[in-house]
């Protein structure tokens, strides 16, 4: 017998074949999806995972089952409008940030209007405890070791630290104002925090709370950055110039590329697969994700998934992306194998952040305290084309009429429009947008030509009425000298 057969009989031999079988049984082993190190293990999708997102008009928190896209319920944190408008009202408002624990059992939710953190057990639904931090938190994340909690006080100037075993504010690190979203190296040595006042991202020594680094925004208004798995690069956004830009993770934080990515580029993660490391990054202008190589940068697909795309998060072992649609109160599900959306999940209401957390519910259903959907599934959607433009032309803005009763809060994500000017979105007696024309809300452009716009009051009734003396129609119209000028988009899709 010679030395090959020997030890492909030998014990030794039978173990690694055990090993590599187990390789391949479950794919790209230990490849690492964000927020965490590429070292860590890929867990594979399961019904124990879970999928939240941060329902801005709804104040809800929605919870979806990833294995077959099944929406499971809300955990509501509030009422809609007007019921939130009262001076005994106790709830959250504008329900919008989400971060989670390390261990992958505590979630921490930011709502904007209400100023507040609150902390989600994931395994039962309950709240822990609510704590109230600074004006217009925006966003909140652990740091690697679970000990802390870093909320970026987007309306003051500073980052609140709290202590994740008591929930109370333990320290604050000052920064300019404005600070957007914080992330942590996958080591949880740095924590990166941009600026959507200021043209300025700082690196803070997380053991320390010091900031020792800076990078220079090519505009003021990030909403969002990431970490890549390997630990070199960090990866932001910017909404208002519509770009993205990437430095490297360590000292001396050197900005490595900055491109163009589209109007309302909003938030950035990644996958990493058998073929690379990938970026994805919700452009909400163009209703479209474009996806990235990290290692050269280039552009590799372009995925359209719908109205309004914002947050972004991959499953646990990166064979899935999942994004919000802010305007069509949706998750979608995109297969980052060959780039293409695989699934749609009717949600709450213009879901912001969202977040993959494998493993939430070690055991059980998990259904304690959800609640259904109800009012919050409830959207009517049209679009807004350039005026004397033929019906087929590409439409220019999304809108949707979030449900809140008898009224509704609109949104409409305008693009292309003059940059840096000012715009009214009203309400035209015609179709073509001729006759007068009632104003619902005035609006500055930002500098890609775009900008997000609410309005409230029963315009969905009015839009769609069968009375033609009742009918309007939304417009787009210039400001000029204080008053509307001549009308550049109407109404062009139907509800």
């Amino acid at each position: 017998m010679n030395v090959l057969h020997r030890f492909l009989r030998s014990p030794l031999a039978a173990a690694l074949a055990v090993a590599l079988a187990g390789t391949v049984l479950t794919g790209t082993a230990f490849a690492g999806q964000a927020p965490g190190a590429q070292s860590e293990r890929d867990i594979p999708i399961s019904h124990r995972d879970r999928i939240y997102a941060a329902e801005q008009f709804s104040n809800t928190l929605s919870v979806t089952d990833p294995v077959d896209n099944k929406l499971l319920g809300v955990i509501r944190l509030g009422d809609p409008s007007p019921g939130n408008f009262s001076p005994l009202y106790r709830g959250q408002v504008l329900v919008h940030g989400l971060g989670f624990s390390p261990d992958h059992r505590t979630l921490a939710v930011v709502s904007i209007g209400s100023n507040s953190v609150t902390f989600i057990d994931t395994a039962t639904n309950a709240v822990k405890h609510t704590t109230y931090v600074g004006r217009s938190p925006h966003e909140a994340f652990f740091t690697r070791d679970g000990k802390e909690v870093w909320v970026t006080v987007r309306g003051e100037n500073y980052v609140s630290v709290i202590d994740a075993a008591t929930f109370e504010e333990k320290t604050r690190i000052v920064t300019a104002a404005g600070p957007g979203m914080q992330i942590f190296s996958p080591d949880g040595k740095y924590g990166y925090v941009c600026s959507s006042f200021n043209p300025e991202t700082v690196i803070v020594d997380v053991a320390s709370h010091k900031i020792v680094g800076k990078v220079k925004q090519d505009s003021p208004f990030c909403p969002n950055i990431a970490a890549t798995p390997d630990g070199k690069q960090v990866w932001l956004t910017l909404k208002d110039v519509g770009r993205t830009m990437v430095f490297e993770a360590r000292p001396p934080f050197a900005v490595l590329a900055a491109f163009d990515t589209g109007p309302i580029t909003n938030h950035v993660n990644f996958a990493r697969t058998p073929a690379g490391t990938f970026a994805y990054v919700t452009v909400g202008g163009l209703d479209q994700v474009k996806v990235f190589r990290t290692d050269d940068f280039s552009p590799v697909a372009t995925i359209r998934v719908g109205k309004l795309p914002h947050g972004v998060w991959p499953s646990g072992d990166g064979s899935r992306i999942y994004v919000g649609l802010e305007n069509a109160d949706a998750l979608a599900a995109i297969d980052t194998a060959t780039n293409t959306v695989v699934g749609q999940v009717p949600i709450g209401q213009a879901p912001q952040a969202i977040a993959y957390v494998p493993d939430a519910v070690p055991e059980g259903d998990g259904l304690q305290g959800l609640q259904p959907l109800g009012i919050a599934g409830q959207v009517a959607s049209l679009s807004l084309g350039e005026a004397g433009a033929s019906a087929a032309a590409a439409a220019k803005t999304s809108v949707a009429m979030f449900d809140q009763g008898l009224l509704q809060v609109l949104q409409a994500s305008a693009t292309g429009l003059k940059p840096k000017s000012p715009y009214v979105l009203g309400l035209a007696e015609k179709a073509d947008g001729s006759g007068a024309l009632q104003p619902l809300a005035n609006f500055m452009t930002n500098p890609a030509g775009s900008a997000i716009v609410n309005a409230i009051g029963p315009i969905r009734q009015i839009v769609q009425s069968p009375v033609d003396a009742v009918r309007r129609y939304l417009v787009i119209a210039p400001v000029v000298d204080g008053k509307p000028g001549s009308v550049v988009q109407v109404q062009t899709g139907s509800i």
